[in-house]
């Protein structure tokens, strides 16, 4: 069996199978902290505007540290349930592979796992007071941005690690969908290219390497505008190396565990917990392609117009708590002429006209409940979520 295949069979066995899904509140990660409490540091570092509690983790026992942090918009999980996996095969392997038993020794990596917990909670990317929290790192006016500072401080890393998820709107300019974005954040408006930056770029091109071998053209990067109320910014500024991770839309998986998977694998590569032989190409930071938001979810194309002529229409999935799941809705995004945007499906409908919602009239931003062909009433199903 080849490394590759080796580390993926790896996995897959400790995968964690409690974290499905998108929605994860904080109480679906008491088991595992629970699971991980004999051999990882667990402590409550603060508590969130509603009260709820906030964790930090720290695993390993060596000297230079790496902090890292997920969830600070609640709804982005897909990073959680990532580090929770990377913490499943650590404890599984750390007996008996060298790579994970030097890494232990020689690092600390102190994780927060779920930043916003009332976010996490509520499935929303604010917090409680409807803050943003990646808006907040000067005014530091929320206890969520407080509790990130202070371990911040106290734990003088030489590494951040800012985990985020992005929308399946992010793709590259020749097609392909922008499966995970990073970013080594500007550390001021001329975006130059300090010690700590080149660091953060460096490792993300190590990373690159690994995961372009797997998705070719799918890695990309995040918009590098400078914001001092962004954290990874501040971080960037004071001269600690930061890394923004962005799990976004894997090719026909809502769940998003294909990104999960590839956000692991990261996470190994930075870690050093690869074998040498596991396949990677040097990437360089610059190379690699920005993203645009130039994909939707749905597209229907020529569809048949009341004027007679041919139109294009965009749906977006937009995500709604229910019951404790997520539930996908449709909604028209855009309408008109759309051959700069992709879609993850298109479907030609050839000139045939729809109702929606059983209306020949729609508008974008209404949600679409159901189309149905106009000539016979019959109902057209794209795209189901489960």
């Amino acid at each position: 069996m080849n490394s590759k295949d080796q580390i993926r069979q790896r996995y897959h066995s400790v995968l964690e199978p409690t974290l499905s899904g998108r929605y994860l509140p904080l109480a679906s990660l008491d088991p595992l902290l629970e699971k991980h409490k004999d051999w990882v540091d667990i402590q409550q570092l603060g508590t969130s505007v509603s009260g709820r509690s906030i964790h930090g983790m720290k695993i390993g026992r060596g000297k230079r540290v790496i902090l890292g942090w997920s969830q600070m918009h609640g709804n982005e999980s897909t990073t959680t349930r990532a580090c929770f996996d990377l913490l499943a095969y650590l404890k599984r392997f750390r007996d008996e592979d060298v790579l994970v038993s030097h890494f232990l020794s020689e690092f600390t990596f102190c994780l927060i796992p779920v930043l916003n917990p009332d976010g996490a909670e509520a499935y929303t990317r604010e917090n409680y007071n409807s803050v943003d929290l990646n808006r907040d790192a000067v005014d530091l006016s929320q206890p969520e941005s407080q509790v990130l500072r202070s371990w911040f401080d106290e734990l003088e890393p030489e590494l951040c690690l800012n985990l985020h998820g992005q929308r399946s709107i992010y793709g590259m300019d020749d097609g392909n969908p922008s499966i995970i974005s990073f970013l080594a954040p500007a550390a001021d408006q001329n975006k130059s290219r300090t010690a700590a930056r080149l660091q953060a770029m460096d490792k993300i091109g190590q990373m690159a390497g690994v995961l372009n071998r797997l998705h070719p053209g799918c890695i990309g990067l995040y918009d590098d505008g400078f914001n001092p109320n962004c954290v990874g910014d501040t971080f960037q500024a004071i001269g600690i190396p930061t890394i923004l991770f962005e799990a976004g839309h894997f090719p026909g998986d809502y769940n998003r565990d294909g990104s999960r998977e590839l956000i692991f694998l990261a996470l190994m590569q930075l870690f050093g917990l690869l074998p040498s032989t596991f396949p990677s190409s040097v990437v360089n930071y610059d190379d690699l392609p920005r993203h645009s938001q130039n994909f939707r979810d749905l597209i229907l194309r020529n569809v048949g117009s009341k004027s007679g002529g041919l139109v294009d229409m965009a749906l977006q999935l937009e995500e709604e708590l229910v019951d404790g799941r997520i539930r996908f809705v449709k909604q028209l995004d855009q309408m008109g002429e759309l051959s700069g945007l992709f879609g993850h499906f298109e479907v030609d409908l050839k000139g045939e006209s729809i109702l929606i919602n059983s209306h020949e009239n729609v508008f974008v931003g209404d949600k679409v409940l159901t189309i149905h062909r106009q000539s016979d009433n019959k109902l057209m199903i794209f795209l189901q979520i489960p």
